[in-house]
């Protein structure tokens, strides 16, 4: 059994209580008024709903911290130490689809570290949650990475470039290198989700490029707690600068930067 710390129960409430009206728009999909946020990126109500949500809750429980937010872009506050880092909706595409796998991203950045991390999916009610130096848990079970040491048993996650978005060509390089040496690749939608997965040994491993900062900052912790490595996908150390990821276990990281490499 584990704990959380009054810090990891903040942002706990935070998603949940986030989550109460997504499973409420997820129940009624025909009522969402979604608008066009460019080119298939869309945004929605329940989207704007959650962040608020959130916004109030954290800014209540810790003043003063800043907030970036997928919405929202960055708000400054008066303890410049500390950021808040929020994606209120990741698998939006999902979502309006009704494909029950997205999740409430919410994760804290201190001195430029993520140091706690909430990653939830209301639909299957798993909180996946990490601190820096006390482990990964979803609800109150602590996870590992996969063991697995060899590409050709492991199955890995990524994401497609879609309209508008991401390095076409590139990507279909990179699935080349890596298809065919795999049991698996796998494209849930919804990178949150991804790097928890990672972090409970359900996925090998994961890379994409093209992310933001609020795609990625729970992950990056959820996967570093649970004893993976984390870096962009050309092996960089500034994931949330970079954009990119490369997420796995010990063994299996340097065997995936190989074919990424082999891509270029």
């Amino acid at each position: 059994m584990s704990t959380q710390t009054a810090l990891l129960k903040v942002m706990s409430d935070a998603a949940r209580k986030a989550a109460r009206g997504l499973n409420r728009d997820f129940g009624e999909l025909l009522e969402l008024q979604v608008s066009k946020k460019g080119a298939a990126d869309f945004v929605s109500a329940a989207d704007l709903k959650a962040e608020q949500t959130i916004f109030e809750m954290l800014s209540k429980a810790r003043p003063g911290y800043s907030f970036l937010g997928e919405e929202r872009g960055l708000i400054e506050g008066t303890d410049k130490t500390h950021t808040w880092i929020v994606d209120p909706l990741d698998g939006t595409t999902n979502f309006l689809h009704a494909i029950p796998h997205f999740a409430i991203n919410i994760a804290l950045q201190r001195e430029g570290a993520i140091v706690a991390a909430v990653t939830y999916n209301p639909i299957t009610n798993e909180l996946f949650w990490a601190e820096k130096g006390k482990g990964c848990f979803v609800n109150d079970k602590r996870l590992r990475v996969a063991a697995r040491q060899h590409l050709n048993e492991s199955v890995l996650a990524t994401g497609i470039p879609f309209l508008g978005h991401g390095q076409h060509a590139t990507f279909l390089k990179e699935l080349h290198q890596i298809s065919q040496r795999v049991a698996g690749v796998r494209r849930f939608g919804a990178a949150a989700l991804d790097l928890a997965f990672v972090a409970a040994g359900r996925f090998d491993g994961y890379w994409e490029r093209d992310l933001k900062p609020w795609d990625l900052a729970a992950g990056l912790l959820l996967v570093s707690e649970a004893g993976g490595k984390v870096t962009t996908a050309d092996g960089g150390e500034d994931m949330l600068t970079a954009g990119s990821i490369c997420a796995s276990n010990l063994e299996l990281h340097p065997l995936i930067q190989q074919r990424l490499r082999a891509a270029a």
